[in-house]
């Protein structure tokens, strides 16, 4: 069990060359709430997904096959504008910390477009993917569907309220293989089902001794084990 938050800051090494961080998982993971907490924690700037500036988005929710196409490519153009924000910082002195990563637009794509649409979309987002940032490492969030439809439930958006447990787990899949093959940067799988980093100022200080430990490949973090599993 850990404690609540006390507000004081870690101290991030100047030697690793670890300047943006991205967290990724699927809906109601709580990528967010961790950005938050670790920008709280290690003096960060928050780079923040613009979800609910999607006009597409209850629309989608709706009627997936008629809206996918425009809430896809929204999406895509937003995050990319976001994405020159963090290119032109100076991430040599400044660490960000984001929650989400430009690549993961193409599970979304690939799940949701249809043949047709996903031949556009892949000309857009080839264009775009050459001049997005790469983050020197992932956090990776996960949990079972079942704790994921708990935490949309809870959260209470309007618009999240047709998303159905199907939906929920083929994400889950699709993400899953997404980060198996993902190899361009470091990659720690974080086991958030019976964890609440909101709250829980132990486990998140453990975690971030764990992240600047991890220099390379794919390595698996689960909250209260002393051994961590190298993929």
């Amino acid at each position: 069990m850990g404690h609540e938050s006390t507000g004081h800051q870690l101290e991030r090494p100047d030697n690793l060359g670890i300047h943006y961080i991205a967290v990724e998982g699927v809906i109601g993971v709580g990528k967010t709430s961790m950005v938050h907490r670790l920008c709280e924690k290690l003096g960060a700037r928050a780079v923040l997904e613009q979800v609910e500036e999607n006009p597409f988005l209850a629309s989608f929710y709706k009627d997936s096959e008629r809206f996918a196409f425009q809430a896809q490519i929204f999406f895509l153009l937003s995050r990319y504008k976001q994405q020159k924000s963090i290119g032109q910082a100076d991430m040599f002195h400044e660490l960000i910390i984001s929650d989400y990563m430009f690549a993961k637009d193409r599970i979304f794509a690939n799940l949701n477009l249809d043949d047709q649409e996903l031949i556009l979309y892949e000309r857009l987002a080839t264009l775009l993917e050459k001049t997005a940032e790469q983050p020197d490492m992932v956090l990776y969030l996960q949990a079972r569907t079942d704790v994921l439809m708990q935490r949309i439930k809870q959260r209470g958006r309007a618009f999240e309220k047709r998303i159905n447990k199907d939906y929920i787990e083929a994400l889950n899949e699709a993400y899953n293989r997404f980060f198996f093959n993902y190899t361009a940067s470091p990659v720690i799988i974080v086991d958030t089902n019976d964890v609440d980093f909101r709250h829980d100022d132990d486990s998140l200080e453990h975690l971030v001794e764990f992240m600047w430990k991890t220099e390379r490949g794919t390595r698996v973090w689960i909250p209260g084990q002393s051994s961590m599993e190298e993929l």
